[in-house]
């Protein structure tokens, strides 16, 4: 609490409440946005930006969304503009917006251009770091003057904090991330989860690979030999995306038993709730790292 409350005094973004004032922001493209009032028509191309903008108080300026903006419940009300990566460039006209905001990995550069040419201020969201969450509804409180920024800011970095605090100097743990079996998919040392294995204490098997989501081998996974294999789906059920790996009992995840999934909708997006299933994936971590220890504790 002691840490909460000195992140949120620290907070250093200015609320322009007052109707009409000039309030700007920089995005992660380096571009600078300037509007001349607080946004109050936003058209949110990315369920994580949807989600980011009911965090910091400003869901209800949300006029159109993707067909996956499903958090919080009040998402899923919201008008559809686009789809996993296609925007109807119609329906967002219609809707009047004073901002867009886009998430720059989520649609092609011939999408983002056409974007730009209805001439609506457009904010490029694509945060390369768990810190870059919180900069992310910052800034979005600052486009938006939304009061409960700095908070779910300094909630969301507070969250992080005490994860690395409690398990990123415990013995390390390998492993290797699957995104998609088919073909088989994993993540780059750039990517955010990276960091958040880092903050667990663990380190990814692929983290010298630079794309974000690198296609590997089953051969290289199998060369590397990691002491957990974990993927995500929606809910974190498993729907037996892992299933493969068995017919390698003599790999050390497998052998170990040592496969798990978490939900992929609180994982992959770029919002508080990422810090939540982060500690989920912390504490399998650490379930990992205590039958290691038992294992080289055996006589």
């Amino acid at each position: 609490m002691r840490l909460l409350n000195w992140l949120l005094s620290g907070a250093t973004l200015l609320v322009a409440g007052i109707a009409g004032a000039e309030v700007r922001a920089t995005d992660d493209t380096g571009a600078e946005i300037v509007l001349a009032q607080p946004a109050r028509r936003i058209v949110s191309l990315a369920p994580h930006l949807t989600e980011q903008l009911f965090a910091i108080g400003a869901g209800g300026r949300v006029v159109g969304t993707t067909e996956f903006a499903d958090y919080p419940q009040a998402a899923r009300a919201l008008p559809r503009v686009a789809r996993a990566h296609s925007v109807d460039l119609e329906r967002v006209a219609a809707a009047q917006p004073d901002l867009i905001v886009v998430w720059g990995s989520g649609f092609p550069p011939a999408t983002l251009a056409a974007l730009r040419r209805l001439g609506v201020p457009l904010y490029v969201d694509e945060p390369s770091s768990l810190d870059g969450i919180a900069e992310s509804m910052l800034r979005l409180g600052r486009l938006t003057a939304a009061a409960g920024a700095p908070e779910a800011a300094a909630r969301f970095r507070a969250a992080i904090e005490e994860l690395r605090t409690r398990f990123a100097s415990r013995p390390e743990v390998s492993v290797f991330y699957q995104v998609w079996a088919e073909p088989l998919m994993t993540l780059g040392g750039r990517h955010v989860l990276s960091e958040g294995l880092r903050v667990c204490g663990a380190r990814n098997v692929f983290e010298r690979l630079a794309p974000i989501a690198p296609q590997v081998s089953v051969e290289a996974v199998l060369a590397v030999d990691p002491q957990m294999i974990v993927t995500a789906e929606p809910g974190g059920v498993d729907r037996g995306a892992l299933q493969m790996w068995k017919r390698f009992p003599e790999q050390r995840a497998v052998a170990g038993g040592h496969l798990f999934t978490i939900d992929a909708n609180r994982i992959n997006r770029h919002t508080p709730r990422l810090a939540a299933e982060l500690a989920v994936l912390c504490e399998r971590i650490d379930t990992v790292r205590r039958a290691m220890a038992a294992a080289r504790s055996r006589p």
